[in-house]
């Protein structure tokens, strides 16, 4: 049949067909291998190989089915080429010869190596690729129509539905991945912010809020002097205002209302009369619900409560803030008091202290998933009071007790981190 046909033009042929092999496994790697989320970037930008590249994949049953079509339809020609070539050369028995030749060249010229270029560089390939694919699907759809009704309905019979792929849907853990492997797209800062809005979820309100016992605020049983001390000094804003104690508030004092207050006499009940109605939450609220909770009510101050209505503590918009950008501003009442250096490697550290703040400040690995307080962590290990020299280790971090009173630890003192394992003794 090849007889009429000259030899050059058989070999010129089959190598004409064994670049439509390269160009289809390539191309099919390339357009799987995209990332979705930056194709969809690119064709919102208006890339015309990325916008024809996200139709092809919104249906990738009829792109696999146009890609095998032409890559077995040349790969078939290619080997009745081969075997015509061969009967043409040495006979007969050349034909097992060439088979032989031509499975080499196809797995590594048409198969490994454009797959691989490919996988390295999906872009560069795929882009063109789905300018050559949209019109051809459009010419060839129905054979590729019928050939996606074959196999889908032997999918079917083996129980496998369209609506079982969920593919492109990230989990928050995922996204927090995305994040961590940007590299150099992303600075530290913002990948940092980014981290910490993703983690929203996974803090509480009882993480971040100021405990009952050191909530500043106004006792209207106080006396004038003292109330006017606390509004003079006070370095906050807002201060909830009660009688007796905290869990009776009866409202929050915005400090810039009290500029009309300034010009007579102070009285109780005109600063009851510029009180906001408290605002409370539940513990346990995640902050991610909080903060949206903040903007719906345009809050900024919250009372963390229990199940029983006491109040726990109290939790700020700018706390939640500080949990995604960092520390605002640097109350000289907070990190000077709670951490001070003794030396290279050891911290006398309030017992008191947020272990949250700690781990962020100082760049710590103490558990956070149990008490909040350094005390309450040392407390929950040991089950008791313990007596000052008492020595401990957690999560690899030696601690020993340097003052304690009769229902907490006061001072602790905590050395360098030397091992990576929990233990405590």
């Amino acid at each position: 049949m090849g007889d009429d046909v000259p030899l050059a033009a058989l070999i010129g042929l089959l190598v004409t067909l064994l670049v439509l092999s390269a160009f289809f496994s390539g191309s099919e790697t390339a357009l799987m291998s995209l990332n979705r989320y930056q194709l969809r970037h690119k064709a919102r930008e208006g890339h015309r190989g990325a916008k024809l590249a996200e139709r092809l994949l919104q249906r990738p049953d009829r792109l696999i089915g146009l890609i095998l079509l032409g890559n077995n339809l040349v790969n078939f020609s290619a080997a009745s080429l081969v075997a015509i070539i061969a009967l043409k050369i040495g006979g007969q028995p050349a034909v097992a010869l060439g088979t032989l030749i031509l499975t080499l060249v196809v797995l590594i010229f048409s198969e490994a190596a454009p797959k691989t270029l490919a996988a390295l560089h999906p872009e560069r390939l795929a882009f063109p690729a789905a300018i050559i694919y949209y019109p051809l699907l459009k010419i060839t759809y129905p054979l590729v129509w019928l050939i996606n009704f074959a196999s889908n309905g032997v999918l079917y019979v083996l129980g496998v539905r369209d609506s079982d792929a969920n593919l492109h849907a990230l989990t928050r853990e995922e996204l927090r991945t995305i994040v961590h492997e940007a590299g150099s797209r992303i600075s530290n800062r913002y990948r940092q912010m980014l981290i910490s809005i993703l983690d929203l979820e996974k803090v509480t309100v009882d993480d971040v809020m100021v405990p009952h016992n050191e909530i500043v605020g106004i006792d209207l049983d106080d006396d004038a002097e003292d109330i006017e001390r606390i509004i003079t000094e006070s370095q906050h804003t807002r201060l909830p205002v009660y009688r007796d104690n905290i869990d009776k508030v009866i409202g929050i004092l915005h400090m810039r209302r009290l500029a009309n207050l300034a010009q007579r006499s102070f009285e109780r009940d005109a600063l009851i009369e510029l009180l906001e109605e408290p605002y409370f939450v539940p513990e346990g609220t995640p902050l991610s619900t909080q903060l949206v909770q903040f903007q719906r009510r345009r809050k900024r101050v919250a009372l963390v409560v229990d199940e029983y209505g006491d109040i726990q503590g109290i939790v700020t918009l700018e706390d939640i803030l500080e949990e995604i950008v960092g520390e605002f501003t640097t109350d000289p009442a907070d990190e000077d008091d709670d951490v001070i250096r003794e030396g290279a490697n050891n911290w006398l550290v309030n017992g008191a202290a947020n272990i949250r703040e700690l781990n962020r400040s100082q760049n710590w690995g103490l558990p956070t998933d149990g008490p909040k307080t350094l005390n309450g962590l040392i407390l929950e290990l040991l089950e008791t009071i313990p007596e000052p020299t008492t020595c401990l280790k957690i999560n690899g971090y030696p601690i020993e007790i340097v003052e304690t009173d009769d229902n907490r630890i006061r001072t602790v003192r905590i050395g360098q981190r030397i091992d990576e394992t929990e233990t405590a003794a």
